[in-house]
């Protein structure tokens, strides 16, 4: 049986605790806080708030040390990173142009048939713009692991064992947030998904993204004004269906009713979640089982309260 705990953010009320007594560990644990990059480790208010031993992967070190040792393989590495860069940047500029096209069509007025019809056309056209960047982020993946076999090379292998050998030892893994992308890389990287899937995971900010099954960036409040929402990559696939959203009053318009309503019809049939202060998805098996101030987007824009009715 596997267990996917999914929190709100840790400040500046922390709630992990709490979950990890419902569901009855008491520790020790592992965790991960690759997110945080050069603050990686600092876990010494992570223990004193569990009261437990927490051992923290260095996921972040470890992936230092790989690049350090296998030079060959970091320079590939770093090539397929800047690949994944310049696909990111030209889905950047097409998905601009497609979502305002929608934005537009949402505005006016005209014939309600042939509205409709044209807005149902644009809005394919941005899922589909979507997927394709997805699929081609994933084709670069493949070619990588396919010509350079990481779980073949000595530093990685070495890395991914002991790394395994801290998860089984411990009595769940704890994912922090931060940095997403570097997080995602990095747990990608040294096998954790695979190492974890039979233990208890609670993840929380960046570590609920990552742990989903595409990644969404989002930030409606940002200092230069308005992103537009866009795909990063594939994320574990260790929770399915959903669209995990940190930090969501705070970086959504929530207030903008269409401009919600377009984020939840552009994702669905996944759910598109508000993981504020407080909230809580635990899913065994691909259930959920319990929720704790969960809110979605619903479809008519305004968020709406969750229940362990909904299917994960």
């Amino acid at each position: 049986m596997s267990t996917v705990v999914l929190l709100g953010p840790q400040q500046p009320v922390p709630s992990l605790a709490p979950a990890l007594h419902a569901l009855d560990l008491g520790g020790p644990f592992c965790a991960v806080t690759a997110g945080w990059q050069e603050r990686e480790g600092e876990t010494a208010a992570l223990e004193q708030h569990l009261g437990a031993e927490v051992v923290d992967l260095g996921l972040y070190r470890r992936t230092e040390d790989i690049f350090h040792r296998d030079p060959d393989f970091a320079a590939a590495y770093r090539a397929r990173q800047m690949r994944l860069k310049e696909l990111q940047r030209l889905y950047r500029i097409r998905l601009g142009h497609a979502l305002a096209a929608l934005r537009e069509l949402m505005a006016v007025d005209g014939d309600r048939h042939a509205l409709a019809h044209a807005r149902a056309g644009a809005l394919a056209a941005v899922r589909t713009l979507d997927r394709q960047h997805l699929r081609e982020v994933r084709k670069v993946q493949a070619a990588f692991e396919a010509d350079w076999r990481p779980g073949e090379r000595a530093a990685v292998a070495e890395h991914r064992s002991a790394a395994a050998a801290l998860i089984q030892e411990s009595a769940a893994l704890l994912i922090a947030g931060g940095h997403v992308a570097a997080l995602v890389n990095r747990l990608r990287l040294l096998a954790i998904g695979e190492a974890a899937r039979a233990r208890c995971i609670v993840a929380w900010s960046a570590g609920a993204m990552a742990l989903a099954d595409r990644i969404v960036l989002f930030h409606d409040h940002p200092p230069q004004g308005p992103n537009d929402p866009e795909v990063l990559e594939p994320g574990l696939g260790l929770v399915e269906n959903l669209v995990p959203l940190p930090h969501a009053r705070r970086r959504l318009a929530i207030g903008d009713a269409a401009r919600m309503r377009l984020f939840a019809s552009r994702f669905a049939p996944a759910r598109c979640l508000a993981f504020d202060r407080g909230a809580l998805l635990e899913v065994t098996d691909g259930a959920w089982r319990r929720t704790k101030e969960l809110w979605a987007i619903g479809r008519g824009g305004a968020l709406v309260q969750e229940s362990a009715a909904c299917p994960a």
